[in-house]
């Protein structure tokens, strides 16, 4: 499915980046690797801040042409600053995937990692539009101070975040059909990577609450065997469609709201 193919993975130094690369690379595929921290394992690696507009343009500048899928893995947890979580989550992830969209073969696939924390997007609808009519040079600090996320408990940015990126993958389910370009996400629900101990820390009782109803949290092994498939040819029937990856959370969750 993937011997001969290229890939960029994002966030490739640990956690859910680092197992989808070496399933990747296990595959027979070439596997770029993009990280703020120093990643092993990958063929080629640069060593970027996704938060930083003139890092992913020279990122964007340095990748090759044909190039045939893009992981967009990379993440911060809800204990930095809203600005910084917006940023890396949501504006650099856009910036790099419009920037890469010409260096992306005809048939290629993009797999952004979103979250069950993006399960209530139309509920906040509306910052949710606020956030997409914003790209990564504008004023973000203004926004999130005017939207109150700078001082809203319970990660509030993290959550609009992954709203936001569910919402901007499904508006581009056909953006670039007539090259068969395809973007899903893929929507873990809590695992055990080195940022779970940051949620658990900001959203306390809740996140315990949740975690009761789980046998497990999942771990990188559950997880990155999706967004594999989901850059492979088995998966381009799929288009702008959020695969929940969650040991039936969601499930749960709107069995509670429908009464089920």
């Amino acid at each position: 499915m993937h011997k001969g193919k290229t890939y960029v993975v994002t966030g490739a130094a640990s956690g859910i980046g680092a197992e989808t690369a070496r399933i990747l690379r296990g595959a027979g595929a070439t596997v770029i690797g993009v990280d703020r921290n120093p990643a092993a394992g990958v063929d080629r690696f640069h060593q970027v801040d996704l938060s930083d507009p003139a890092a992913i343009d020279a990122l964007i500048a340095a990748l090759p042409s044909g190039i045939d899928g893009l992981a967009n893995i990379a993440g911060v947890p809800p204990t930095l600053p809203a600005g910084t979580v917006l940023r890396v989550n949501l504006f650099g992830l856009q910036r790099l995937t419009l920037g890469l969209i010409p260096k992306l073969a005809d048939g290629a696939s993009i797999a952004n990692l979103a979250s069950l924390a993006g399960f209530g997007w139309a509920g906040a609808l509306e910052q949710v539009k606020a956030a997409l009519a914003l790209s990564l040079g504008d004023d973000i600090e203004a926004f999130c101070e005017d939207q109150g996320l700078n001082a809203a408990e319970g990660g509030r940015s993290y959550f609009l975040g992954k709203e936001a990126l569910v919402v901007w993958t499904m508006q581009n389910r056909w953006t670039w059909r007539a090259r068969d370009i395809t973007m899903n996400c893929i929507s873990p629900g809590p695992v055990d990577t080195p940022i779970l101990g940051d949620f658990v820390q900001t959203l306390g009782d809740r996140a315990e609450e949740d975690m009761k109803v789980m046998d497990r949290a999942g771990t990188p092994q559950d997880v990155a065997p999706v967004v594999a498939f989901a850059l492979g040819k088995e998966a381009k029937w799929f288009r702008g469609a959020n695969l929940t990856v969650d040991g039936g959370m969601s499930g749960h969750i709107l069995s509670n709201i429908h009464g089920l």
